[in-house]
């Protein structure tokens, strides 16, 4: 059984920031969680990938937040952050936390999700 809980979503300006964290909370850590990351969602748009990092400490982003956007993770607490700086109106969207394998740092795509947190909402004004 495994959850990932999401924390610090909110409504912020144009250029400011957003810290968002997700705990995995796991009976047992297998290579079902060795890579876990972000997700985000806009009304009428499909899910896409945002971050991904691996338990070994390699990242992967996507263009649109390369610059702006900072995965980290604290394997102690077995948790994700993902640092947002300089953001922008169409960063808003609904994040999701996400857990899977290997795969889904190499795919760097939805299908290879093993698990989801609930989702946090994420709101930028102009």
């Amino acid at each position: 059984q495994v959850q990932l809980v999401e924390s610090g979503g909110g409504s912020v300006q144009s250029g400011g920031s957003l810290r968002l964290s997700c705990v995995c909370v796991a009976s047992v850590y297998t290579y079902n969680t060795n890579s876990m990351g972000w997700f985000r969602q806009a009304p009428g748009k499909e899910r896409e990938a945002v971050a991904v990092i691996q338990r070994t400490g390699t990242t992967r982003y996507a263009d649109s937040v390369k610059g702006r956007f900072t995965i980290s993770q604290d394997n102690s607490k077995n948790t994700v952050y993902l640092q947002m700086n300089s953001l922008k109106p169409e960063d808003t969207a609904m994040y999701f936390c996400a857990a899977g394998s290997t795969l889904l740092y190499t795919s760097f795509d939805v299908r290879w999700v093993n698990y989801w947190g609930q989702g946090t909402q994420v709101f930028v004004s102009p």
